[in-house]
């Protein structure tokens, strides 16, 4: 109670003042640690404050001569201040009266027909006698527990102010849109210790949801906002539904920022409009202030294996007026790197439609053109697709898309081209609850699983299947008392993949299965894990591979982190055969704003022939 009330203790570590400055704390700490002891119900308390003078002379704080002795004490020496807070008897609630009071957008009732504490009185203080009492108001069975006092509990401040949010909010919920609930005005009553509570209620009529309104509305279209709502006019008025509204709007990404308020007065429903059985309703306003439409944004990376890449995205977030994405990305890759031959690029342009056909599905567009020249294959191809991903529930959602590519491969020397048809599905399924998926997961898990369908129809005819399963959990150290919440992390990635339909060589290099690299195994180059021709990966049609990390976090803006990996490529379909091999490591981070900036180092514990003997990896983001 003390140490929270008291500046003397709040301020003790700052610089010393003068012995004036120094007796006006402590004779305002017998007001604020009063204020404190009448709070939890000790309203026959007292403060005592004492202060030791060299010599073992004390005095007590309110004494006329305080400052002037203060004075004498030498610089530099300590003074022994002491609090002593004397509590009394706990003053508990007597009468808990409610009376009616006005309703919001209402004035308020004249002194003489309403509850007034007596004159000097501060609302929702303890007062010494009631005023003129209005009539009384009854609330339901359900309205009173919501309300929570009662004639007998601790007189305690937070509980009383506690009880009129509680009450406000639960009126409001039931539909009582108009809802007031008045400060507490609490009479002292010192002859039973007790304390008399009164509450101005007023209540006001169950409404619905009236007329909706869009205020701030730039490039955005009116309709695409009305068809996304979660709320309609003629449902019942519940702030809960209502705040759930706003926040989706929110999330859309083309707002800076999304309020909604009341616009009284009622209206009167037309008859059948009314969905609740009500006759009035409230309307609402949304007010809304669009974003920037158009950023830029560079990403730079670097690895051993892969070399560097640089490059650049512009991003349209409201294209059409219906929060259409358009993202349009440039590339350059192949500066360097031990798996790397020359350079080459990626560039492709990206829509997302938002609410495609209906709520939270989206279509997402891409065309890409890409050229890699990789010691495992050279490819230059161009592909195209087009898909729904739907968003099921707040963790769930299911994609399904068509892709062609057309592209011409060399391995060996051997060029051929393929036009690859293909029609992926998948699962997802994420707990984490990042708003940024670049920032460092420190609970729940991500898991995924996906079918691909494929035709590769020039060369010679092969039809395919590649399936594919992964997840992490992140296991925050705080749930077994180790450390703070969200600084010590151990994160576990499982990953397992199978093509089943065709052999390796039946399939085009690019659709086979490597592994090596921060996506499987760290420690090896990319594709530099299963079968091998030298230093050149051929690839296979099973994989699995699985990661273990701790992640350390130090001071604000600097973390740590060690690493195990291990994986295998094999040439069947059945994962878990081939050569295991393992890799291990450690790294730092540095925490920005936008991510975590991460830097790897990896070692193979079982290097195989003409591997890398280290790897190396910068990048924005936890590798997963």
């Amino acid at each position: 109670m003390v140490q929270a009330s008291s500046s003397l203790v709040t301020l003790q570590k700052t610089h010393a003042v003068d012995p004036y400055a120094l007796a006006g704390r402590i004779r305002g700490d017998y007001e604020r640690v009063q204020s404190a002891l009448e709070s939890r119900g000790f309203y026959a308390g007292k403060v005592v404050i004492t202060v030791q003078l060299p010599g073992g002379k004390t005095i007590d704080g309110q004494n006329p001569a305080l400052p002037d002795r203060l004075a004498t004490v030498p610089h530099g020496e300590k003074l022994r201040i002491t609090i002593k807070p004397v509590t009394g008897p706990q003053f508990h609630l007597g009468t808990v009266t409610l009376v009616r009071g006005p309703l919001q957008n209402e004035a308020a009732p004249s002194v003489a027909s309403g509850t007034k504490p007596p004159s000097g009185e501060k609302p929702g203080a303890a007062a010494s006698s009631p005023g003129t009492v209005d009539s009384p108001v009854s609330l339901t069975a359900a309205e009173l527990k919501a309300f929570g006092l009662a004639s007998g509990q601790k007189a305690i401040a937070a509980d009383v102010l506690a009880a009129q949010s509680r009450l406000q909010n639960f009126l409001q919920e039931e539909g009582h849109a108009e809802a007031n609930i008045g400060t507490p005005i609490a009479y002292l009553q010192p002859a039973t210790k007790t304390l008399n509570v009164e509450v101005a209620v007023g209540v006001g009529p169950v409404v619905d949801i009236g007329p909706i309104s869009f205020e701030g509305l730039g490039r955005t279209r009116e309709n695409f906002l009305r068809r996304r709502l979660l709320i309609h006019e003629g449902q019942l008025y519940q702030p809960s539904k209502i705040e759930a509204a706003r926040q989706d709007l929110a999330g859309v990404g083309i707002f800076s920022s999304v309020g909604v308020h009341d616009a009284p007065p009622l209206v009167v429903l037309a008859r059948g409009r009314a969905g609740t059985g009500t006759s009035q309703a409230m309307p609402l306003r949304f007010t809304v202030q669009e974003g920037k439409r158009h950023t830029v944004s560079a990403q730079i990376g670097y690895s051993t294996d892969l070399g560097g890449r640089v490059g650049a995205t512009w991003t349209h977030r409201n294209l059409l007026g219906g929060a259409e994405q358009l993202k349009l990305t440039a590339l350059v890759t192949g500066l360097g790197g031990s798996a790397q031959q020359g350079l080459g690029y990626d560039v492709y342009a990206d829509f997302l439609k938002p609410d495609f056909m209906r709520r939270n599905q989206n279509l997402s567009l891409r065309v890409e053109g890409i050229r890699q020249l990789l010691y495992s294959y050279h490819q230059t191809a161009i592909l195209i697709r087009g898909g729904l991903i739907r968003k099921l529930n707040k963790y769930w959602s299911v994609s399904g898309s068509l892709l062609a590519e057309q592209e011409n491969i060399k391995q060996f020397g051997v060029s051929t081209d393929y036009l690859i048809i293909q029609a992926p599905l998948g699962a997802t399924y994420d707990s984490t609850e990042l708003s940024n998926p670049i920032d460092p997961a420190t609970h729940g898990m991500r898991a995924n699983v996906n079918i691909t369908p494929s035709e590769s129809l020039e060369n010679g005819s092969a039809f395919f299947t590649i399936m594919s399963a992964g997840a992490s959990t992140y296991v925050d150290l705080h749930r077994i008392g180790i450390s703070d919440p969200g600084r010590s992390i151990i994160a576990i990635r499982g990953i397992v993949g199978s093509v089943q339909g065709a052999s390796t060589y039946q399939i085009p290099p690019d659709q086979r299965l490597y592994a090596g690299g921060p996506a499987t195994v760290r420690g090896f180059r990319y594709q530099g894990v299963g079968p091998q021709n030298g230093k050149y990966g051929i690839g296979g049609t099973s994989l699995d591979a699985g990661s273990v990390e701790y992640r350390q976090r130090i001071l604000k803006s600097f973390g740590a982190a060690a690493f195990v990996d291990a994986g295998q490529v094999g040439m069947g379909s059945r994962p878990f055969q081939g050569k295991l091999r393992v890799g291990y490591g450690a790294g730092v981070r540095y925490y920005t704003p936008i991510g975590p900036v991460r830097l790897d180092v990896a070692l193979p514990a079982n290097r195989p022939p003409h591997g890398d003997k280290w790897e190396l990896y910068i990048g924005l983001g936890e590798t997963f």
